[in-house]
């Protein structure tokens, strides 16, 4: 991303399809295991 901002969008749009795409295939989520770090 250009930005941080666009870069964090980004990633939340990958993560809500790869979410969608497991569902459609009948995988396991995995659940949360706390907040995501960023360096």
């Amino acid at each position: 991303g250009e930005t941080y901002q666009k870069a964090l969008a980004n990633a939340e749009i990958i993560i809500q399809e790869w979410i969608e795409t497991a569902q459609e295939l009948g995988r396991q989520i995995p659940e949360p295991k706390g907040r995501l770090v960023f360096a």
